[in-house]
């Protein structure tokens, strides 16, 4: 094993798959316009679609190994590299089955099942500048505005599997540091999703990210450990920016899948300064 990888014996069958592997990756890559992940798009920009450096960046992973991938080679990559690409290529729950069964790997269950559909990405554009996300129950960033990328840290430079909102809080000092109520926010977030785990207990996905962030953070374990629940509510939610200093936001949730607490959050400004300040946060 080697960095999330092992080299495997090719077979006939072994090589048709990864031949398809190779044509369903480029295929899924170029549907993908860099505007459409607030990505800056050069003058003469030959290939269409996203380019294999920018894939491997927004994933997190080594372009070298994205390039052998798609290239067919003769590799194994983890499952949380498959699920990183899965991921950044926007891939919906079919397609990323089909992607597990391509790399000779048995998908595990899904982590999330909603897919976020086109009019809900043009609504979050509609709304600019006021930052949107959709977060799923368990934080994960489903889909974002490029005004929410750039509200704490610039969210482009995130690999897909980081791109969770509570990983952030606790693991990214940006976020600990955007946020002046750090200590009553990460605590009603810990209490909201341990309310949420109930329905999560028999989840691979979900216990195996519970298990990473007590790893990764004692101050999430110590709060974990109260066993604090409390439902969603709406929220008045301060934001310190680097370049625009304090916003102050208050945040509308709209439920987009009730049953699986999936959700569309958008920040609206609660002062004056907050609103004339929110444009420049998309401002080239």
């Amino acid at each position: 094993m080697r960095n999330g990888y092992q080299e495997r014996a090719d077979t006939g069958s072994a090589a048709t798959r990864q031949r398809e592997l190779a044509a369903f990756l480029r295929s899924r890559r170029e549907r993908i316009t860099p505007d459409s992940l607030g990505l800056p798009v050069a003058a003469r920009r030959r290939a269409p679609g996203l380019l294999r450096e920018e894939v491997a960046q927004l994933a997190g992973i080594g372009v070298t190994w994205y390039t052998w991938l798609e290239q067919g080679r003769d590799i194994r990559v983890s499952e949380q590299v498959l699920e990183a690409v899965a991921r950044t290529l926007r891939l919906d729950r079919d397609e990323r089955a089909h992607l597990f069964v391509l790399a000779g790997t048995t998908p595990p269950p899904a982590t999330k099942d909603y897919v976020v559909d086109e009019p809900t990405r043009r609504l979050m554009d509609a709304v600019l500048p006021f930052p949107a996300c959709v977060q799923n129950a368990k934080y994960d960033l489903l889909a974002h505005n490029r005004a929410y990328a750039r509200l704490i840290g610039d969210l482009s430079t995130v690999p897909a599997v980081e791109r969770n909102s509570m990983w952030l809080a606790f693991t990214d000092p940006a976020w600990r540091a955007a946020l002046p109520d750090w200590d009553v926010v990460t605590g009603r977030m810990v209490a909201q999703l341990r309310a949420r785990t109930a329905n999560h207990l028999d989840d691979p996905a979900w216990q195996a990210f519970l298990r990473r962030l007590s790893a990764a953070s004692p101050e999430f374990a110590r709060l974990w450990d109260r066993h604090e629940v409390t439902e969603a509510a709406t929220e008045h939610k301060p934001v310190r920016h680097p370049r625009l200093g304090l916003l102050r936001f208050d945040v509308a949730t709209s439920w987009l899948a009730p049953s699986s607490n999936v959700r569309l959050v958008v920040f609206t400004p609660a002062d004056k300064r907050t609103a004339a300040r929110l444009p420049l946060l998309t401002a080239e």
